[in-house]
């Protein structure tokens, strides 16, 4: 996924936040079968090093799970998050197939509320 509609469509569907990343599932509802990846990484985790790194790690565990475990005609977002990059392959992956079940299950998380937002420091 390249788009910006396409993430910010991802971000109303169901979420599944885990400790090194959140995972963002949208259902297209277009009738094509294909199973979509994007990746954000944001410069709060760190510089771009850090950042790319990240990206990769997330791109494995992408390729790694989701041709059996995601959801068939849904746009999947990964958004890591600033513990990922020091997390365990193997966590890392277990949390994913873990993420990727309770999404299948329908168990998700509520969006957070739009309100006011605080000042940045």
């Amino acid at each position: 996924m390249t788009l910006r509609r396409d993430f910010l469509a991802a971000n109303a569907g169901k979420r599944a936040p885990m400790p090194g990343f959140v995972l963002l599932v949208h259902d297209r509802k277009d009738g094509d079968l294909a199973i979509r990846v994007g990746f954000t990484v944001t410069k709060k985790i760190g510089n771009a090093v850090v950042r790319n790194r990240m990206k990769r790690r997330l791109r494995a565990l992408a390729r790694e799970l989701l041709p059996e475990g995601g959801i068939r005609g849904a746009d999947h977002v990964l958004i890591g998050r600033d513990g990922g990059i020091e997390r365990d392959h193997a966590l890392l992956k277990a949390e994913f197939g873990k993420a990727l079940g309770k999404i299948a299950r329908g168990e998700d998380s509520p969006s957070r509320p739009r309100g006011p937002r605080k000042p940045r420091r």
